[in-house]
């Protein structure tokens, strides 16, 4: 039987710890699950192999019970194939009070141990795994120099079929939608951290950085232009215990601008000589001051579109439009001379009654 090198398969060192072997699980139970590589049997069997090691690695029983039997598998190897060397199943041997344990008389060198499995037990994981951790393997000496397993035997009060459900997995060693009873194939999401923010209209126009503070730690997050109220940024891992920060913006009302996604809204004052004789009015934007025509005759209401002069869109090239309604503002105060001059121009106007009907 081959020997299996978890570490190598996990990609971590001997004296890994177990943050270090638990992110290493992560990372590849993520890279190899069969959900993001479908039909692909070499990621199947990588997921399979990675979670094999993360079930054996990350206990620390099972872990220290491997690391001995490694340092002693040429003693294994030996007896397992009938070559001699005291049973290491046995009473004082490196791996007395695993799976197996001879029984019967004979010697040493007639042992051979055998490794059976119900069906139930049969697909997925390797030979060297069930062989050691699934409480299946135990060796006989008989005088024909065959063993037996003795079989349903438990090791640690863990079944083969609990260290499964443990790992996330079928009987035949397939991966289950939520796992057993500790999906740990597929590491269930912690619930993410909230962090609210305010910005101003101009900070999402140009976007920004924030400090948030999270339980006391503060973190850094970069504002994209176009952010609205709604937006989330995801700071994935950095919450408490790994968890993910969610950023959730709320955007400030601004007293000219109204936002409408990426467009924009504003009205313009203008002067009743502005109206009615049309003039170059300055306007203000995000992008900086402009000069919109303001035709003759021009009415409260009446809207001039500036085309991207609007917000950047969040997703997707560009800005959104900037849209103007004119508001014509007339004179309150009128002197003696005024008056007289208004009502002089009003009888020239003629204008027609706008409430008559058409």
């Amino acid at each position: 039987m081959e020997y299996r090198d978890y570490y190598q398969i996990l990609g971590v060192p001997r004296a890994a710890s177990q943050a270090e072997i638990k992110k290493a699980f992560r990372k590849l139970a993520r890279e190899h699950h069969p959900d993001r590589n479908p039909g692909d049997t070499g990621a199947e069997k990588r997921f399979k192999d990675v979670n094999e090691a993360h079930a054996v690695l990350s206990d620390p029983d099972r872990r220290k019970q491997y690391d001995l039997m490694g340092a002693n598998w040429d003693q294994f190897q030996r007896a397992g194939n009938g070559r001699g060397g005291a049973d290491p199943f046995g009473p004082g041997g490196p791996f007395a009070g695993w799976a197996g344990s001879t029984a019967g008389t004979g010697g040493a060198g007639n042992v051979r141990y055998e490794f059976r499995t119900s069906g139930a037990d049969a697909g997925g994981f390797s030979d060297f795994f069930r062989m050691f951790f699934s409480g299946a393997a135990a060796g006989a000496a008989t005088g024909s120099g065959r063993g037996s397993t003795t079989a349903g035997r438990r090791r640690g009060g863990q079944s083969f079929q609990e260290i499964l459900e443990e790992m996330g997995m079928d009987a035949a060693g397939n991966p289950t939608p939520r796992g057993g009873r500790t999906a740990t194939a597929t590491p269930a999401r912690r619930t993410a951290v909230e962090a609210p923010t305010e910005l101003t209209l101009e900070e999402a126009y140009h976007g920004t950085t924030r400090l948030v503070d999270v339980q006391g730690k503060r973190y850094e997050v970069r504002i994209p232009r176009g952010a609205d109220t709604g937006s989330r940024i995801r700071l994935s891992g950095k919450g408490p215990d790994g968890s993910d920060v969610v950023v959730v913006v709320r955007a400030k009302p601004h007293p000219v601008y109204t936002r409408r996604g990426a467009d924009l809204e504003r009205e313009l004052p203008v002067t009743l000589r502005e109206a009615l004789l049309g003039a170059e009015v300055p306007v203000d934007t995000l992008k900086g001051r402009i000069l919109l025509t303001i035709p003759a005759g021009t009415q409260t209401g009446r809207t001039f579109r500036l085309t991207g002069r609007g917000m950047p869109r969040l997703k997707g090239e560009g800005e959104g439009d900037l849209y103007v309604k004119a508001r014509v503002v007339l004179p309150t105060k009128l002197g003696d001379d005024a008056r007289v001059a208004a009502v002089r121009f009003l009888d020239l106007a003629d204008q027609p009654d706008p409430r008559a009907p058409h």
